[in-house]
């Protein structure tokens, strides 16, 4: 049976595709180092689209209308530029009501977006550009540590990591944040009061790493303009051991905190990133392996949900569960020293 990885290493050649949301133009190139604050691609975006009805406000079928608009697709027009002028003694006239550039002419009507803005896409991690996707963005391949997530927010960061959590069951309160945090991500534990997602976006950080998150917070997460990434969960759960050994042993190092949301079908998934300088070639990452004696693997269920463990041995054919259900099955020795039945559906590799 194929077993899904879940990817906790601390050492693996890793990349990742960087995408402006709207085409645009590329700035980085094939071979180029980025840091992950540099601009690799950049596009402008209109926030705001207006319908203009020209031949109703005009009073005259739309083929007329056509026939009297001045302007067409492309077209930057400044606010109060005539659009269109009726017939007449006293003729009635449409003007655009904002600075704004015409995308679509057509059955009496203007269509025009307005209020431009520029947006940035930076590089996000520490790495060499492989590959261009025109005027989209890039592939970057960088070296290093990988912790994925159960959850982000959306947002994307990088900075020094600072240790607020000194085993893995611990509590961040907001009384433990204060100035010297600025500009810092920091690994953090578990949250359970909305004050101290408050006080890391007044200092701000520039990340949490969490292992849990109670879930009436989701919401402020959400809204939270630094990245927040959940390692095993939400409610009062510890850090997994393999996920806070990996992390509180490189703090001070330079992490990317990659918030985004978890994906199933693109494989997309919330992550740190900890690009370490390196001599030799990293081994690739793998999505799937298959479950054998040996592998390192994480609960997916309660009632160990989020403990690792290593499997002793792979039952041959279905085994009777205590629920009734037949299912694959290994036997696993928790970190815990107990030896417990698990469904291999219960299990994902780390790795």
């Amino acid at each position: 049976m194929q077993a899904p990885v879940h990817h906790i290493t601390g050492f693996a050649s890793i990349m990742r595709e960087r995408l402006l949301p709207v085409p645009g133009t590329v700035l980085a190139r094939v071979g180029q180092k980025v840091s992950p604050s540099d601009a690799i691609a950049e596009a402008t975006w209109s926030r705001d689209h207006i319908l203009l009805n020209v031949a109703r406000t005009l009073g005259v079928s739309p083929a007329m209308a056509d026939r009297l608009i001045k302007c067409k697709i492309n077209d930057r027009l400044a606010a109060s530029t005539e659009i269109a002028v009726g017939k007449g003694l006293f003729p009635r006239s449409v003007v655009a009501p904002r600075d704004g550039r015409v995308v679509a002419v057509g059955d009496g009507q203007v269509l025009m977006e307005t209020g431009e803005a520029k947006m940035e896409l930076r590089a996000g991690i520490s790495g060499t550009v492989i590959e261009i996707f025109q005027n989209r963005g890039a592939v970057i391949q960088t070296s290093g540590a990988l912790v994925q997530g159960v959850w982000g927010n959306g947002r994307i960061d990088s900075g020094l990591l600072v240790n607020l959590a000194e085993q893995p069951d611990g509590v961040l309160t907001s009384g433990r944040l204060d100035v010297s945090m600025r500009g810092f991500v920091i690994l953090g534990g578990m949250i359970k009061d909305a004050e101290v997602l408050k006080a890391a976006a007044d200092l701000p950080v520039r990340g949490l790493i969490l292992s849990s998150l109670y879930p009436s917070l989701i919401p402020q997460a959400r809204e939270m303009r630094y990245p927040i990434v959940v390692t095993d969960g939400f409610g009062a759960l510890p850090m997994n051991s393999a996920a806070y050994k990996l992390l509180s042993t490189n703090i001070k190092r330079e992490v990317t905190v990659n918030a985004e949301t978890r994906d199933r079908y693109s494989g997309a998934c919330p992550e740190i990133i900890i690009s370490l300088p390196v001599t030799s070639d990293a081994p690739p990452l793998h999505e799937v392996t298959t479950f054998v004696t040996g592998l390192q693997v994480r609960m997916r269920r309660p009632p160990a949900l989020g403990m690792i463990g290593s499997i002793t041995a792979v039952k041959p054919g279905l085994t009777i569960l205590p629920s009734g259900l037949r299912a694959p099955v290994a036997e696993v020795k928790l970190e815990n020293g107990e030896t417990i039945i698990a469904p291999l559906i219960n299990l994902e590799v780390v790795g």
